[in-house]
């Protein structure tokens, strides 16, 4: 893998730390230039400003569970304790949606793992955001790198199906990140600014948005970009959120990382400025005990439980 991309400016590190619990404000950026390892081009600022609202977890269970151990599972969640301000939410199968809405306490919202890209219909195996809400679904995620890379799935459909879900009220994780020889290139930036011009072409309204910055490279591998590198990226794709939607956009939407995040280095990542959160696969079935932390400046620390409920049986 490529060396790490250099840091930010110190200026950009010690920005307020307390904005993840103000209001949106869109605050003037200071005018500095980014040392880009993972892109050629040079962002001309970095916005000085992190995402407002509570600290985001979500887990994406992709597909696995049988009926008994996501009874385990949801047993171990309704029994954990989860500070006020942190928003949980999980992506069961499909198929064990309706066993975790009537089982899951309401403290947690569940996510789907797609949805399709407009209203039901002769679409054999899709399911509509319609039937989503109808159910009761709360969140979908879109963009995921299984679905670019494995399924076919191209930016444009993917921000057509963002636009239908958020026009049936389905609030969206869309998810970006690029694969390994992408970063080596020095191409990150390029890939994830297209990915998001994607979505920003089909969204109007982005109060139900959350971003998950997902290199390909460190998802199921056990790799996972050092707190420096996640951080560059996340600042840069607020920058391109205030230059290209808007500077209260920018201010008020949370990106969340993921990527082989664990109990070990979730702590750390939390607590860089522009990580608003977590989308997790792996940890959120396997790890004991996953630490979220909140507000740096305060080093406030929530945690919950997680059961190790599926074993060898979890792949990622």
């Amino acid at each position: 893998m490529a060396a790490a991309p250099s840091s930010l400016a110190s200026s950009h590190l010690s920005r307020v730390a307390d904005l993840r619990r103000a209001a949106a404000v869109a605050i003037p950026a200071v005018p500095q230039q980014l040392r880009i390892g993972c892109s050629r081009r040079r962002a001309q600022r970095v916005v000085a400003m992190a995402g407002s609202g509570k600290f985001f977890v979500g887990g994406n269970w992709k597909c696995n569970g049988t009926k008994d151990s996501i009874s385990k599972l949801v047993s171990e969640l309704n029994a954990a304790t989860l500070e006020t301000d942190v928003d949980v939410v999980v992506a069961p199968p499909f198929i064990y949606i309706d066993q975790v809405k009537n089982s899951l306490t309401g403290r947690i919202e569940v996510s789907a793992q797609n949805v399709w890209i407009g209203k039901g219909g002769a679409y054999t195996g899709e399911i509509s955001a319609e039937q989503l809400v109808d159910i009761g679904v709360q969140w979908v995620i879109l963009g995921h790198s299984e679905r670019r890379h494995i399924i076919g799935e191209d930016d444009e459909f993917i921000g057509k199906k963002a636009a239908y879900a958020l026009s049936q009220n389905v609030k969206l994780i869309a998810c970006i990140g690029e694969l390994l020889e992408e970063r080596e290139a020095g191409k990150t930036f390029d890939v994830c600014f297209k990915q998001m011009k994607a979505f920003a072409d089909s969204i109007s309204n982005w109060a139900d948005v959350v971003i998950a910055y997902e290199p390909v490279w460190a998802i199921g591998t056990g790799k996972v970009a050092t707190p420096e590198q996640a951080q560059e990226v996340h600042a840069a794709v607020r920058d391109w959120l205030k230059t290209n939607v808007s500077p209260e956009v920018a201010s008020s939407t949370r990106i969340i990382y993921g990527g082989s995040v664990n109990a070990a280095n979730c702590a750390e990542l939390a607590k860089k400025e522009d990580i608003d959160g977590f989308l997790v696969g792996g940890a959120s079935l396997k790890w004991l005990l996953f630490v979220a932390l909140k507000t740096p400046l305060a080093n406030f620390i929530t945690h919950f439980q997680i059961s190790m409920v599926f074993k060898q049986d979890y792949v990622y």
